[in-house]
């Protein structure tokens, strides 16, 4: 359960990440992002694998996927539906946050 209720206080959704300041994207801008791993499958990490696999390239040995944060951003764009470029554009100090969370779920 996302939202949790104590009394008649609403805890705000876990899913939410609300950026530093507002972002914009492709024309669009954006003040929080909706990060739902629990909705991944492992086809959707094996996906997020393969996808990295054409990032990086072939010569690029990554012994532990989930500490890289290329990977860790390729898997908050699969949970959140956004491309994987908008993670790239991040201001550095909600890139960082953003793939803690996801470097939380893979090692959760």
């Amino acid at each position: 359960m996302e939202n949790k209720k104590q009394g008649n206080n609403e805890v705000a959704d876990d899913r939410v990440y609300t950026l530093s300041r507002p972002f914009a994207f492709e024309g669009q801008e954006y003040t929080k992002i909706i990060l739902d791993f629990d909705k991944l499958t492992g086809k959707d990490l094996l996906s997020c694998e393969q996808q990295l696999k054409t990032i990086v390239g072939p010569q690029e040995f990554l012994p532990v996927k989930g500490v890289d944060g290329r990977y860790q951003a390729i898997v908050a764009s699969r949970a959140s539906g956004l491309p994987y470029e908008f993670f790239e554009e991040l201001p550095a100090s909600d890139f960082g946050k953003v793939t803690q969370r996801a470097q939380n779920f893979l090692f959760g």
